[in-house]
């Protein structure tokens, strides 16, 4: 018998509706059965063009998501200490009764913004963010980039002169992985898209192998054919022993992506005093083992070496990032199949955009720096640590007002307990937001956006290091509750309007919304006016439209009358998918002379520090951070679902080093850094190297003014209470989350 037809349910309709999951890069495809008005279950979209049927517990998430009875559904204000829901124009007037007098008094630098990392999953957030960052005139603003991926961003931008162009492992057609401080087991992939990723993994091992570079024996690591546990902080000293190698033994292998290469000499010159031999004490990896790494890349193929939030978010993560890509450029697996590649995505994003003044991949930043730390400018973003102190430091200056944007920055930045307590200090604050969380309970006005089911969906950010060219559009499952609830790209605009000096009730949405979409045109080569002629109204779809059609695969408006359109795209709900990715140097390049940049200035001037960090004493335990499955920052610790099972905010510690402490499994520990304490249970391990312990990220809940039933069941604590504001990696600003010396003992020694 064949199998019957799928029979698509209409927005709000009982019956089966496709959707996209939105909480990873996984982009999975989900059928979605809905009854009596409620999500009565979801699995995978086998007919999925990019997924084919693949799901993590995560998406199976999204029901109870939608339903949580902890969702803000309608408007909050404070008053006198307690919320009440009110209508969205006493809202929007309430937003203007706060943030203009603020204005008026200190001017738009006493307001800053803070946007969460849901953002980049967003439909609306993702394309709608940028007005409220680029148009409000507030001069600095905050982001989780800064204790992510900013030394990638960075390393793209002084290789490449483009920020977001992120090579990305060809994960289907190589036969050797490396992975160096990413455990795709629990993340699915983070800047990297690909579905069922341990599947792949788990094929690249039956035809090749796998090898792990981490402190932690993570998920990953056990599933590979080998784990390296390295020292904390010195992956970059380790890849510069592999280059050192590489052109020690005559491995250089630079292929048709020679001609393309600019700085191969200094390169070399730079890694002549990192042998082997040098790095490894630090690293803990043997000298013999880090010539055989060399030997192994270079001799294979088709070989990549892919790192990730390990190697970004620790004091030298510029340098690890940088060298991730020189090892894949020196062993010629850069721009080929089975290499690292540059991703063809399906629709452009803002964020492809170049910064004004960084034009060619130039390194002139600190183009201006935070009042009280002096903290320089990188990318257009300082360290998010320094919003703290610009918060209590009284003067000329002073951060008055802060919109925090679907964020959390209580739980997820360094000395987030003290930013609790500073947050009250504030005269104003307006958050856009789902849940009354750590931050927002300290908010005046809470404006809540829809929930993933009740707005469309099409991915963009993610799109550009997505091992296949796909594209989907996922409708709406359900209508908002409220019908006269604006969507949140209307939310971020009456915002802009209101720091700009327009009152946020009497922000003219149409013409910001018009002037934003003319811009995008402009990028493009295309006159806005014009193209709106194509749209009887505007918002995300619009602008979804108009980068599809003007992507590598769309129809620019006519020219190409068989590319890609939303119409088009609207037709496949399981998705178009246009293949594994293609070379694409030079094209991708934005450098003037479209060369790559192996041997940036900035980034040598860093390799003294690195020095210096292989003749200090170790430390007498350092911490790691790590991730789960079922985990997704702080966002998903009110699932019930995700929630069940044993206690995962517990520290890992190695027998060795618990043994040497008196400190048995389920123990209760103090854990101290110089910037604070916390208690927690112990888990003691031989899947760690001695001397490094690892905590999760985005616990500690159970605060008082929240409403997080679930999740305040099993707070946890927060790790981000041992971060150090001022241990970065000084290239890029970003925090080091990994590598916090700290000393353990059992409560009550």
């Amino acid at each position: 018998m064949g199998t019957q037809p799928r029979v698509i349910a209409e927005v709000g309709e009982d019956g089966l509706h496709l959707h996209a999951c939105c909480l990873c890069e996984a982009m999975c495809g989900l059928e979605i059965q809905v009854t009596d008005g409620k999500v009565a279950g979801i699995r995978p979209n086998k007919a999925d063009e990019w997924s084919a049927g693949h799901i993590c517990p995560k998406g199976a998430s999204l029901g109870a998501l939608h339903q949580d009875p902890d969702r803000i559904r309608r408007p909050m204000i404070k008053v006198d200490g307690q919320w009440h829901e009110v209508d969205w124009d006493t809202a929007f007037r309430r937003c203007t009764e706060l943030l203009a007098p603020v204005i008026e008094k200190h001017g738009i630098g006493a307001v800053a913004a803070y946007t969460g990392n849901p953002l980049a999953h967003s439909f609306s957030l993702s394309r709608y963010a940028a007005i409220l960052l680029g148009l409000s005139g507030m001069p600095i603003t905050y982001s989780p980039g800064t204790i992510d991926q900013w030394p990638k961003n960075l390393s793209s931008h002084l290789m490449y002169g483009s920020w977001w162009a992120f090579p990305t492992p060809d994960l289907q057609r190589t036969d050797l992985l490396v992975v160096m401080g990413a455990n795709p087991a629990a993340s699915q992939g983070s800047l990297l898209a690909a579905p069922d990723i341990m599947g792949i993994i788990g094929g690249i091992r039956k035809r090749g192998k796998v090898i792990v570079i981490d402190p932690v024996r993570t998920q990953t690591a056990a599933k590979a054919d080998e784990w390296l546990p390295i020292t904390p902080g010195t992956d970059a000293a380790l890849l510069l022993g592999v280059i050192h190698a590489v052109f020690d033994e005559g491995l250089v292998n630079l292929g048709q992506l020679e001609q393309h290469l600019d700085g191969v000499p200094e390169l070399q010159q730079a890694v002549a005093d990192w042998s082997p031999e040098r790095v490894s004490a630090a690293t803990g990896i043997e000298a013999q083992r880090i010539r055989e790494l060399a030997r192994e890349l270079a001799g294979t193929p088709r070989a990549v070496v892919y790192g990730r939030i390990g190697t970004c978010n620790q004091e030298f993560g510029s340098l690890a990032s940088w060298l991730i890509d020189v090892v894949n450029i020196v062993t010629g697996h850069f721009d080929v199949p089975g290499g690292a590649m540059f991703a063809t995505p399906t629709a452009w994003t803002v964020t492809s955009q170049t910064i004004p003044g960084l034009e060619d991949g130039a390194a002139n930043f600190g183009r201006y720096q935070t009042r009280v730390r002096g903290a320089k400018e990188v990318l257009g973003q300082v360290p998010v640590s320094c919003m703290l102190e610009e918060i209590t430091t009284p003067g000329e200056g002073q951060l008055k007002a802060l919109i925090t944007v679907a964020g959390n920055p209580v739980l997820s930045t360094p000395g987030g307990d003290k930013l609790d307590e500073a947050l009250p200090q504030l005269d104003a604050m307006i958050s856009v937001d789902l849940w009354l969380n750590e931050t927002t309970r300290h908010a005046d006005v809470i404006l809540p956006g829809p929930s993933a089911l009740e707005q469309a969906h099409s991915a963009d950010l993610l799109l550009g290091a997505a091992i296949n060219s796909f594209a989907r559009y996922s409708p709406p499952v359900f209508h908002r509750e409220d019908p006269d609830a604006p969507e949140e790209w209307e939310i971020l605009i009456r915002l802009t309007g209101l720091c700009t000096g327009t009152p946020a009730e009497d922000v003219d949405i149409a013409a910001l919304d018009d002037g934003w979409f003319d811009y995008l045109c402009f990028t493009q080569g295309l006159d806005g006016a014009e193209i709106r002629k194509n749209y009887d109204r505007g918002g995300p779809e619009r602008m979804l439209d108009l980068t599809l059609r003007t992507a590598a695969f769309g129809d620019r408006y006519g020219e190409n009358p068989d590319g890609l359109t939303l119409e088009k795209l609207k037709a496949h709900p399981d998705g178009i998918n246009y293949g594994p990715m293609v070379p694409r140097v030079p094209e991708v390049l934005g450098t003037a002379d479209q060369k790559i940049r192996l041997a940036p200035q900035y980034l040598l001037d860093d390799l003294p520090r690195l020095a210096a960090r292989l003749d200090r004493a170790d430390d007498e335990l350092v911490l790691v951070s790590r991730r789960h499955l079922r985990s997704n920052n702080s966002w998903l610790h009110n699932v019930g679902a995700l929630m069940k099972g044993r206690d995962r905010c517990t520290l890992l510690m190695h027998s060795r080093d618990a043994a040497e402490r008196g400190i048995v499994d389920g123990d209760a520990a103090e854990v101290a850094s110089g910037a604070g304490k916390i208690v927690v249970p112990v888990e003691v391990t031989d899947a760690i190297k001695p001397g490094v312990v690892s905590m999760p990220h985005g616990w500690g809940h159970g605060q008082p003014g929240t409403r997080l039933g679930i999740a305040n069941a099993s707070p946890g604590v927060n790790t981000n209470i041992l971060s150090l504001p001022d241990f970065i990696d000084e290239p890029s600003g970003n925090g080091a989350l990994n590598g916090i010396p700290v000393t353990v003992r059992a409560v009550g020694s």
